[in-house]
């Protein structure tokens, strides 16, 4: 496992180990590898989230929040901020930071981006690309009751400790359909937003638990 990371050493690591190859993807397939098989069948919607790394208490925390009921995607899910790329996004950072600053109102000027993971492909019909930025500890915050129910914070340590990425399954559309769940504190991570907090371990912090 992780001891307490503070933000800084956390931000050394992922300078130092955050990178990959053009057309390097990721995706829900690593657990269900039938999946895979139907990418080029389906017509996926570009997307974006910020995962948001904040110092707590000289510790490095993840911004996650819970998405109202009354959204059409994930609805009543943890996620992190993010959703749609639009035409006039400049990249899919702009994107991140512009569904943050929707979301939570995350003021872009607050957030230090400083890459992204590969993207990711979810089996709701999303190719997501996974941008991380350091956000300022003194940022506010104003969240959009349209489509956030709360705002929370999660150690990355918490994250980032494989004892913590449970395995589990749900029988869907005639099969077992696997997932990683991550329960902390009442709160319920799963899905795309696991399944994405599972490759930021595998490509940059494994070898700090070995």
């Amino acid at each position: 496992m992780i001891s307490r990371l503070s933000l800084a050493d956390a931000k050394a690591i992922l300078q130092d180990r955050l990178s990959f190859a053009d057309g390097e993807e990721d995706g829900d397939y690593h657990l269900n590898p039938d999946f895979k098989d139907d990418l080029d069948k389906r017509d996926f919607k570009p997307a974006a989230v910020l995962i948001g790394l904040v110092e707590r208490n000289g510790e490095a925390h993840v911004i996650l929040t819970k998405r109202t009921e009354k959204l059409s995607n994930h609805s009543g899910q943890v996620a992190f901020p993010g959703g749609k790329i639009d035409e006039d996004d400049a990249s899919p950072e702009a994107a991140a930071l512009r569904e943050a600053w929707e979301e939570i109102g995350l003021d872009i000027n607050e957030v230090d981006v400083i890459g992204r993971l590969p993207d990711y492909y979810s089996g709701s019909g999303f190719l997501i690309a996974p941008v991380i930025g350091i956000v300022s500890s003194g940022a506010d915050y104003k969240i959009s009751e349209d489509e956030v129910e709360y705002k929370f914070e999660v150690p990355l340590s918490f994250l980032m400790d494989p004892a913590n990425h449970l395995l589990a399954s749900k029988f869907f559309k005639g099969r077992d359909r696997y997932y990683y769940e991550m329960p902390y504190e009442g709160h319920y991570i799963w899905g795309v937003t696991a399944g994405m907090i599972r490759v930021l371990y595998d490509r940059v912090f494994a070898h700090e638990t070995a």
